[in-house]
């Protein structure tokens, strides 16, 4: 049968990364590819002793629908956190549980942008929520990089020579797939820009905790009065990735539609996870954990970059995060890592080449990114040493 897909997904591709993943299910491949967190840091024994106890003497409130908002104890945690850490929170904020960050970009850009409509990116950026924004038939708008964060005058000229932009989306801490941070500087110019222009900014923060020196400079929704900034914050990296715990914090207004656009999508985040989560915030030290999990993906950063320094050509450079799970390297023009990918595949060690985080994905790119956040030291070092031997004979 010859099937008539939507025009919002007929030309969708599916996450390279995903498909990268099912390679790395070989047990011999060295896999420098993915975004998933060390099993290390997933606290499992402390879980399991709440998970019992939660289905002993709550299991109706955790097998039962619960609220599409998020079950209110979480709800009241994560703001307090969030003020507490944070700044964050006004009288105008509202705060939702969703099913992962990615659920929550999600909900609100397909809350926000009609076809046609456009959406100011970094260059490169996450994958996840590029293809959020294509489904709905956005268009992107790709803003270049600088050390401390996307280009203020690039920024800028993309507002004056397009029509129909109604957001910019950023990860300012520790960016995917860059390391990059944003300064303090650039945070306030961004908000200023985004007020000045009636624009929302989607302001994703996945990685802020998982920091190596010190704190990030306060997030661009500590600098908001309750109208401008969607805050989207998840649980994946600091708890488990798999209990899919999200939220959203943002304007009323916008936060109220998210609720509708959730009760469609999944009707409420499941109750017994969201149980897990709060428990676990209130039993346990949870600040403890992520300073352990950042100390972790510390020495394993510092390591590849040492290899990187070992083995490659010296013609490559490279970011250097201090917090986060990726560092983002080029090759300089001419050069396409695609090409790369694909010999190492071959002799298995895997990552991902940059034109997956551009808007263009079509379009050759000489950069890629590397994680370190699940191999092992030695596997580290072997898998950089055999990515540099390939580099080293495509660069000749």
């Amino acid at each position: 049968m010859n099937y008539n897909f939507s025009n919002r997904m007929k030309d969708m591709q599916g996450s390279a990364i995903r498909e990268i993943f099912k390679a790395a299910a070989d047990p011999e491949t060295i896999s420098l590819a993915g975004g998933n967190p060390a099993p290390e840091t997933f606290p499992a024994g402390e879980l399991a002793k709440i998970a019992s106890e939660i289905l002993e003497k709550e299991g109706t409130l955790a097998l039962q629908y619960g609220l599409t908002e998020g079950y209110p104890k979480l709800r009241t945690a994560l703001c307090e956190r969030l003020r507490e850490k944070e700044g964050i929170g006004s009288e105008n904020d509202e705060l939702i549980v969703v099913s992962g960050g990615q659920q929550g970009i999600d909900l609100t850009v397909k809350c926000l942008l009609n076809e046609g409509d456009g959406i100011l990116v970094e260059e490169p950026s996450f994958i996840g929520a590029l293809n959020a924004f294509r489904s709905y038939g956005a268009k992107l708008i790709g803003v270049p990089m600088d050390e401390d964060g996307m280009s203020l005058s690039a920024l800028r000229e993309a507002i004056e020579t397009n029509e129909r932009i109604k957001a910019i989306y950023t990860i300012p801490n520790h960016q995917n797939p860059s390391g990059i941070t944003m300064s303090a500087e650039k945070r306030q110019a961004v908000y200023q820009i985004a007020k000045e222009h009636g624009l929302v900014i989607i302001e994703d923060n996945p990685y802020g905790e998982i920091t190596f020196d010190g704190k990030p400079p306060k997030s661009i929704k500590s600098l908001d009065d309750g109208t401008t900034v969607v805050y989207c914050g998840s649980f994946s990296k600091v708890l488990s990735p798999g209990m899919r715990i999200g939220f959203c914090i943002g304007p009323k207004e916008i936060i109220a539609k998210n609720v509708i656009a959730k009760q469609v999508a999944d009707v409420h985040t499941p109750m017994l996870t969201q149980l897990l989560a709060y428990e676990y915030m209130t039993r346990y030290d949870m600040e403890a954990n992520i300073q352990k999990a950042a100390a972790l993906y510390r020495h394993k950063c510092e390591t590849m970059l040492a290899c990187i320094k070992k083995y490659f050509p010296s013609e490559i450079t490279h970011t250097t995060p201090n917090g986060g799970l990726f560092i983002w390297c080029d090759m300089g023009e001419g050069y396409d890592a695609a090409e790369v990918a694909l010999r190492c595949a071959k002799e298995k060690v895997v990552f991902v080449p940059g034109n997956t985080f551009m808007v263009d994905m079509n379009k050759p790119c000489s950069a890629f990114r590397l994680n370190y956040s699940t191999m092992s030291d030695e596997k580290i070092e072997e898998g950089i040493r055999i990515l540099g031997g390939v580099l080293g004979d495509i660069m000749k």
